[in-house]
């Protein structure tokens, strides 16, 4: 077992140097293979490189003391050789460490979220990462116009964001998939909406949604899968709102629970919207707006870029066409959950 390159333990060196200045010679590729193993060593045992490079010129110092004046001529140059070559080692062994601790993270995220992973195991590994899942946790997911991915400029600038408002707070922030995830204690849904916030701003145009908060390991892939399907309900439904919570969107994996019977419903109740001149989009669009407005029509109809009696026109062809009456509460619940059903079944598609 080599000689440890401490403060308190540089006689090797010390003895290095003297041999070295004593005849006169650089040192060899052996002894500066040496070196840059001391430096790996000392890397791993966790001593602190500035410490370490002290400790190397006090050696050093120490040396030139013993030397006759014609004996130091070669010191400095052997000295920078062994520093450099001890330093090299150090770095090499740190960029191992963290591209080690880069690979247990991203293994650590890819189990937690997807839920790959021995759950009593997975929990003494998140002790590691901030987290502590015997609470509960709820995830937040941002997605942007590109792809997020590690080390990117806008994913550090939100990260340093969230990290520089709550400080470590058991908060873990990491990519998936080119998105942006965080996952914080439950508790502090403070933590994800202003991370939901700095991803929208940060992206300029992205959108992030929020999962309810779940206990135990499980919780945390529950919340996650929560805030992708929001996602990827507000894409299908084109919902304009930035920032989403699945606990408000609810409703709508409950409507589309049972896929057969929604499909019937929306081709039962606008189906005849297909004999329309210009197919059925239109006035699917009409009927998106007109509830999305309140069933205020001069609201709708500005939304449209339309005239009011343009609306009033349109809605009274949907009334002729369904039978059904926009503008009755006993008809506009049928309407408007087939409305709803026809955004998430992508209906009537292209053939429109």
């Amino acid at each position: 077992m080599g000689q440890q390159p401490t403060v308190g333990d540089l006689a090797g060196f010390a003895e290095l140097l003297r041999e070295a200045c004593t005849t006169g010679r650089r040192l060899t590729r052996d002894e500066l293979e040496s070196r840059r193993a001391d430096g790996e060593r000392a890397a791993e045992a966790g001593a602190g490189l500035r410490t370490l490079v002290q400790g190397h010129l006090a050696a050093a110092r120490q040396v030139q003391a013993a030397l006759p004046a014609s004996g130091t001529g070669g010191l400095l140059a052997v000295v920078e050789q062994a520093v450099d070559a001890f330093a090299e080692g150090y770095e090499l062994a740190q960029q191992h460490a963290v591209r080690r601790q880069e690979a247990e993270r991203r293994e650590f995220i890819d189990d937690l979220l997807y839920g790959g992973s021995d759950l009593g195991r997975l929990a003494e590994r998140a002790e590691r990462f901030g987290l502590r899942l015997s609470q509960a946790h709820a995830v937040a997911v941002a997605q942007g116009r590109e792809p997020y991915g590690d080390g990117y400029a806008v994913a550090r600038a939100i990260e340093s964001a969230v990290l520089g408002r709550f400080g470590n707070r058991h908060i873990l922030l990491a990519t998936k998939d080119g998105r942006l995830v965080c996952v914080a204690p439950g508790d502090q849904p403070e933590v994800l909406t202003y991370f939901a916030k700095q991803a929208y701003a940060a992206s300029d145009g992205g959108r992030a949604a929020i999962g309810r908060a779940h206990p135990g390991a499980g919780g945390v892939v529950h919340s996650y899968e929560e805030a992708l399907n929001a996602l990827d309900l507000a894409e299908r439904m084109e919902l304009a709102e930035p920032v989403l919570h699945a606990a408000d969107l609810l409703v709508y994996p409950v409507l589309a629970r049972d896929r057969q019977a929604m499909a019937d419903l929306v081709d039962s109740t606008l189906g005849p919207l297909r004999q329309a001149r210009g197919g059925a989009q239109p006035l699917i669009d009409t009927l998106i707006a007109y509830f999305d407005a309140g069933c205020v029509a001069t609201d709708a109809a500005r939304r449209l870029s339309l005239s009011v009696r343009a609306l009033t026109y349109r809605l009274e062809r949907i009334h002729a066409l369904t039978r059904h009456d926009p503008a009755d509460p006993r008809h506009r619940y049928t309407l408007q959950t087939a409305v709803i059903g026809a955004r998430l079944l992508g209906w009537p598609g292209a053939t429109g």
